[in-house]
């Protein structure tokens, strides 16, 4: 059974990081597996394989954490859907195979984006989810996973009414060529609301 917890407002990305953790404990120990639907306040976070050169400049004096979940730079602000799934990979109706759980979080997205009647997809290479938008490639979604004992945390955030111009401090993922993108940009207008609801009804499907 999977337990979704929905925080209102914005939280701060330590707070969310410690729930997050204690969550992961919990169900490494057997509790039910856990999905948070959450906002963070305006952050630049760097992953594990983060270089020094990707932080341009922050006139914004956005605050910056380095973390431990996989990827490089990104960033989280309001507008966007941040979503942290806890799920044991060795539950017996899944397999503990994390390229494949990584597939399937992009399937994830890209299924709740067609609801939408988005046509969203992967890129070989590229880490995220992609849109084409003024006739080049647009990510509309980033991911960065960890597992420990085999159960996920860290996960997804997909830009909403996201301000695009504050990811103009870091290249985004390490992925300098290609523009960040939202739905709010793309004319899709949706409440958190109701994006978590496709959100819930399309992760039934995928695991």
């Amino acid at each position: 059974m999977v337990e979704w917890i929905s925080i209102p407002g914005l939280t701060p990305y330590d707070k969310a990081i410690e729930r997050m953790e204690q969550k992961l404990q919990d169900v490494i120990n057997g509790h039910n597996e856990t999905i948070f639907l959450l906002t963070h306040p305006d952050i630049y976070t760097a992953g594990t394989s983060y270089n020094d050169n990707e932080l341009r400049n922050n006139n914004n004096n956005i605050p910056i954490i380095y973390t431990g979940r996989g990827g490089k730079f990104t960033y989280h602000g309001p507008g966007q859907r941040v979503i942290y799934p806890i799920l044991n990979l060795n539950n017996a109706n899944r397999i503990a195979d994390i390229k494949l759980y990584v597939r399937n979080l992009e399937q994830w997205i890209i299924n709740s984006l067609a609801q939408l009647k988005l046509n969203a997809y992967t890129i070989k290479g590229m880490v995220g989810i992609w849109v084409l938008h003024n006739n080049t490639h647009a990510k509309i979604a980033a991911i960065g996973v960890r597992v420990k004992k085999w159960v996920t945390y860290h996960g997804i955030a997909v830009n909403v009414t996201t301000n695009l111009e504050n990811y103009s401090g870091i290249i985004p993922c390490g992925i300098d060529n290609f523009p960040v993108t939202s739905l709010k940009e793309l004319g899709i207008k949706i409440s958190m609301h109701d994006f978590d609801s496709i959100l819930q009804a399309e992760f039934k499907k995928i695991f």
